[in-house]
């Protein structure tokens, strides 16, 4: 495996072949048969040069109509069958294709969804969106129509070849030397296409990323007029993009050139050795026409492979990167095994740092007990976030430790963590489907009733209830648009099916208004009563809920204790109190 700053690995050239050969085995019986026909069909395709050449023959031995007549009937029937065969071929193959691509997307939605979310973070969406399709569609077309096609080419070159072999060994021989010039342009093309695709997926993946977090923080750019920037670092992306488009295309303007210049020499290198051969007896007129036939019908399939082998250079490239995910990181094998103790949440001399910027924890230490509700609180760039991302284990400490049950969260299997601990966040995602659909994926043996229930308990069963369908109306593209506020209502109706152990809030109610946001908030804590519930709390009213109140500055945990005590002792948290609070009574 090999692998770029930022990006997720790409697969060698061992790893390709192995995964080749394993989807080859899965579907066996499919591949046996497509090569099957292709033979037949290339078997088919031998008779027209082989019949033309005993016309010749016995045109020139005075025989009648009748005989040549009989031939051409050979040849048309023959024709038939290689057309009829090849069609069939080509059928199987595509089915054979189809069903690998399907095993192949299957197979890379599973990885990303079994990946760390830090793993997800760090690579960035533009990677494994470019992964996940511009890859993979060239990994399907390869599938569905290259592969099927160089099976049928390759079959027909092979017999080809050994027709001319069989008519005269060194008239054979000549025509094989006469594409030396097609072996050494192959060779040096190969020796560069493979990094060249590499080197260009790598460029699509960047452009993809800056687009999509573009896209995605478009508000905090337009807010600090970030704009310039973003077309300056778009404009780098672009241009690498094109250096390395370039560079596969002239790797292409050089090779096919060659090839194409190449074609000619074994027609007329074999038509020249067989004229000499002939004038002395060596070979019969027929052979010589029937070999530079054979040799006029090779270049159509060994043009067709040369074109695939270009397409399978970025093929190979796109399924290396599609495979790499196979060595992506995963959760700890020791660690995976470990089951939590319980619920107790320990987080002892906790530091952490951006690859990219400066210390945001510096030295944590608390403890959240079984059921407990915490409301995290501090102004803007405290270090609550980051917090709450280790307390979930989207990313592991620079040091210091982050435990559930005496186990490091972060070293938890992605199944086992997605039931131990939630974060939930202002940022959400509709899925394309019913509302049903969205709901089912915290939890696919919910009957009706609890769907209804997780609604109610969010206060998103009143909207759902007024839609056309009810739970089966389709959200997203071609269906209901959903606003923010529904969005995070669905998202979080899935926590309350999902039931996890602990459920971390930051921002998850951010947007909706403060009284249905409150009741929002208590309405989780009462369905999700018992289990532990830890709020980045922007609101302070959610501080005032809560059993206890963890108060962050500059990345330290600076108070702890209940609403009452931090605002009777006058520290940071009752100051952040006082002004909160005037703030609302002034707005009431």
């Amino acid at each position: 495996m090999t692998t770029g700053e930022g990006l997720l690995p790409v697969a060698d050239r061992a790893g390709v072949r192995r995964a080749t050969v394993r989807l080859v085995r899965a579907d066996g019986r499919a591949f046996a048969a497509t090569l099957v026909l292709n033979a037949l069909a290339a078997v088919a395709g031998l008779a027209g040069p082989w019949l033309v050449g005993r016309i010749v023959d016995e045109v020139r031995a005075g025989h009648g109509a009748g005989a040549v007549d009989r031939l051409a009937l050979w040849i048309l029937l023959c024709s038939l069958a290689q057309l009829l065969l090849a069609r069939w071929a080509r059928y199987v193959g595509h089915r054979f294709g189809e069903r690998t691509l399907a095993r192949v997307r299957e197979r890379y939605v599973g990885r990303v969804l079994a990946l760390p979310a830090s793993t997800v973070e760090r690579a960035g969406t533009g990677d494994l969106t470019a992964r996940g399709t511009a890859d993979v569609a060239t990994v399907g077309s390869t599938l569905r129509d290259v592969g099927p096609e160089l099976l049928v080419c390759t079959a027909q070159a092979l017999f080809v070849l050994g027709a001319v072999f069989a008519l005269d060994p060194l008239l054979g021989l000549f025509g094989v030397l006469c594409l030396t010039p097609i072996w050494l342009a192959l060779r040096w093309y190969l020796r560069r296409a493979r990094d060249g695709y590499l080197a260009e997926g790598a460029a699509t993946s960047e452009v993809a990323e800056i687009v999509a977090s573009t896209a995605a923080g478009a508000r905090t750019v337009e807010a600090f007029r970030l704009h310039e920037r973003r077309i300056a670092a778009s404009r780098d992306a672009l241009e690498k993009s094109r250096r390395t488009r370039f560079y596969t295309l002239r790797l292409r303007t050089v090779f096919f050139p060659a090839v194409d210049v190449t074609y000619t020499l074994p027609v007329a290198g074999v038509l020249l050795l067989g004229g000499w051969l002939h004038e002395r007896g060596a070979v019969g007129l027929g052979a010589v026409v029937a070999a530079a036939l054979y040799l006029r019908q090779f270049t159509e399939p060994l043009d067709q492979i040369l074109m695939r082998v270009e397409q399978l250079q970025s093929s190979s490239a796109s399924f290396a990167r599609v495979e790499g995910l196979a060595g992506a990181p995963r959760a700890e094998a020791g660690a995976a095994r470990s089951e939590p103790a319980d619920d107790r949440i320990d987080v002892r001399g906790v530091r952490y740092a951006y690859e990219r910027g400066g210390e945001v924890l510096r030295g944590v230490d608390l403890t959240v007990r079984p059921g407990e509700r915490l409301a995290v609180v501090g102004p803007s760039g405290a270090g609550k976030t980051t917090l709450s991302r280790l307390l979930a284990g989207v990313d592991a400490p620079g040091s210091g430790t982050v435990t559930v049950g005496g186990v490091p969260v972060a070293g938890l299997e992605p199944e086992r963590l997605r039931r131990q601990v939630v974060l939930v966040t202002q940022e959400h995602h509709v899925f394309l489907g019913t509302v049903r659909e969205n709901l089912l994926i915290a939890e696919p043996a919910a009957d009706d009733q609890a769907l209804w229930s997780a609604l109610a308990a969010v206060g998103a069963d009143g909207w759902v209830r007024e839609l056309p369908d009810g739970l089966d109306t389709r959200l997203g593209t071609g269906g209901l648009a959903t606003d923010g506020s529904q969005a995070q209502q669905l998202a979080l109706a899935r926590v309350v099916l999902a039931g996890p152990h602990t459920l971390i809030l930051d921002e998850a109610t951010a947007l909706l208004d403060p009284a249905t946001a409150r009741h929002t908030e208590r309405a989780l804590a009462a369905v999700l009563h018992g289990r532990t519930v830890i709020a980045i709390a922007h609101r302070l009213h959610t501080a005032h809920d809560a059993d206890r109140v963890a108060v962050m500055e500059d990345g330290r945990l600076t108070e702890l204790g209940k609403h009452q005590e931090l605002v009777a002792a006058g520290g940071a948290y009752a100051a952040l109190w006082r002004t909160w609070h005037g703030g609302q009574t002034e707005q009431a």
